[in-house]
């Protein structure tokens, strides 16, 4: 008897195995050619990048939604926002239209900055679906991102993408407009007779332009609504949320499958947490401040520009000459920051703690201190200079107080009793700013609760520079480390920010 192989397969049947079983098939990645400078992102990329790459790309636009939610959060005006936003733009997420090169679309530098942005939000995508909190926040300041780009696009450039979009809408005939004139110019705000021959006019179903139907700039019938073409961005602002919603929807679902790539999921989980209050480092060349008095016995009269979670710190090692470990750490490394040497930080901690013997600090104080700046330790820790200054996405998200410690942020880790006593006592009286501030809490947008505090208290400086024209509003960017906090304090009370507006600028055209 002839022994048959039943695993073989007949040659003739190898090209219909289910799919399935090749799913562990070498993947083919392809660079695609961005036509278009806008993108409604329906189509994920598949070429290969960095690592680096991917986590730099994300950050960079992470900086603009992130901006663009404060903006919004202060009430800013769209064309506030659109001015407030359009330098950080060019500078981390710059997208140019096809009419700026000779080349068009074609240009290298137009696919680089395209393959970028495609690229960023689809990260961004991965890092913001796994709560409905987060792809509803996530939805809303990309729409928000997707509008200014609209309204900003060559008239030309912007219809040949409409068109590229094939949206759901019917053109409304000619004879069926002349029936309905007289309810398309009652039911439509600001439209005129004339406008009625000469605008086009769509058809689309109301669930698809609840922005218009809600506002009531359009007319109904028969489930449909009459859109003027003035009105073209609604009925594209809603197919961009309707796609994203169901984008994001799916990417929540292959989530788990990420879990495995010990690569990807740290830098996705940082990004995540990034969007409560965007992260930010402080280079020694942002920190320093020429002609500051800057030294051990200069700190107490410095405090006063100091935000308030440094505030607390100051005042509680002043009343109780001690902070407990990770009190003393965060304000070392601020004062590292401000440009305080070693030696004097040495000095301003030993004087500080009056009822510690020298042997003691010595033994127990003065390798941290060191530590922190670099002076000892590891070779990496030699090589790095120490620790950074913690920003306010890093004392907001780690190491919370416990009871008897000081460090950590007030508007977070303070109930509202104690923040407002604490306000209060650093001079913040103003019963408006401090509701707004109890608001603000409430939301969980606590540094927008610190800029709204630093506005107040710089109110007056702050409208001198805008009237001078010595800073433009883009300037006044976001505050989102303490650090940046005591630089644009000191500047302002000072009458130096004639200093920061002009490396500002030095640093934008570099």
């Amino acid at each position: 008897m002839i022994r048959h192989n039943v695993n073989r397969i007949d040659p003739k049947r190898r090209a219909t195995i289910d799919h399935k079983k090749k799913q562990f098939a070498t993947p083919t990645y392809k660079q695609q050619d961005y036509t278009h400078r806008l993108n409604i992102y329906h189509v994920p990329p598949t070429a290969e990048i960095k690592l680096e790459e991917f986590e730099q790309w994300a950050i960079d636009r992470l900086r603009i939604l992130a901006e663009l939610e404060t903006c919004s959060f202060r009430n800013k005006t769209p064309a506030e926002t659109a001015d407030h936003i359009k330098p950080m733009l060019e500078k981390w997420l710059r997208l140019d239209s096809n009419s700026s090169s000779p080349q068009g679309c074609s240009d290298s530098r137009l696919q680089d900055q395209r393959r970028k942005d495609h690229y960023s939000h689809f990260i961004l995508r991965l890092a913001f679906s796994s709560t409905e909190d987060l792809r509803h926040r996530f939805t809303r300041v990309e729409g928000a991102l997707f509008r200014q780009r609209f309204q900003t696009e060559n008239a030309r450039e912007r219809q040949d993408f409409v068109a590229s979009l094939s949206l759901d809408w019917e053109a409304v005939s000619e004879q069926e407009r002349r029936s309905l004139a007289q309810d398309l110019l009652s039911a439509t705000p600001g439209l005129k007779r004339s406008d009625i021959d000469d605008a086009g006019w769509f058809k689309v179903d109301f669930e698809s332009v609840p922005e218009l139907v809600e506002a009531r700039r359009g007319f109904v019938k028969g489930g449909k609504v009459f859109v003027p073409s003035k009105e073209q961005m609604s009925i594209v602002l809603a197919s961009f949320h309707d796609r994203l919603d169901k984008g994001l929807e799916l990417t929540a679902r292959a989530l788990p499958r990420l879990d495995e790539d010990d690569r990807l999921s740290p830098i996705l989980d940082h990004l995540s947490k990034n969007f409560a209050t965007p992260d930010s480092t402080i280079a020694d060349s942002d920190a320093s401040l020429t002609g500051a008095p800057i030294n051990a016995s200069s700190i107490d009269t410095l405090a006063q520009h100091f935000p308030v979670c440094m505030r607390n710190l100051h005042m509680t090692l002043r009343k109780n000459s001690h902070l407990k470990h990770f009190g003393r750490l965060q304000y070392t490394l601020f004062l590292k920051g401000l440009g305080l040497t070693l030696e004097d930080c040495l000095i301003f901690w030993h004087q500080s703690f009056k009822s510690i013997t020298d042997d003691a600090f010595n033994k127990e104080y003065r390798y941290n201190i060191r530590h922190a700046y670099g002076d000892v330790g590891g070779d990496a820790i030699r090589r790095g200079r120490g620790y950074s200054p913690f920003s306010c996405q890093k004392i907001l998200t780690e190491h919370p107080p416990g009871s008897g410690e000081s460090h950590g942020c007030p508007y977070r880790h303070f109930s509202i009793d104690n923040l407002t006593t604490l306000l209060q006592t650093t001079g913040v009286t103003d019963r408006e700013v401090l509701r707004g501030v109890k608001e603000d809490v409430d939301k969980k947008r606590y540094h927008i609760a610190c800029n709204r505090v630093f506005e107040w208290a710089h109110k007056n400086e702050i409208r001198q520079i805008k009237e001078n024209g010595t800073w433009k509003s883009a300037d006044m960017d976001t505050i989102v480390h303490p650090n940046t906090y005591f630089k644009r304090s000191y500047l302002l009370k000072s009458g130096l920010a004639s200093v920061i507006g002009r490396n500002e600028r030095d640093k934008m055209e570099t």
